[in-house]
């Protein structure tokens, strides 16, 4: 079985906490905070590009 290391959860309001996670493999994770069991996975550099996509506001129109 795959050691994933997770980061501490990232939370907004309320409940919703997500926390990423990376393995020696290269492999990324992103689970919702207490259910690290059942996860999306990728390879780091999509989770990278995931990341600078939101930043640069390519997610903006998914916010209330």
């Amino acid at each position: 079985m795959t050691e994933i290391t997770w980061e501490e959860p990232f939370c907004g309001e309320g409940n919703s906490c997500f926390r990423i996670g990376t393995d020696s493999d290269g492999n990324a994770y992103i689970a919702v905070a207490g259910q690290e069991d059942t996860y999306l996975t990728d390879t780091r550099e999509a989770l990278a590009t995931l990341i600078r996509d939101i930043k640069a506001g390519k997610a903006d129109h998914l916010l209330p």
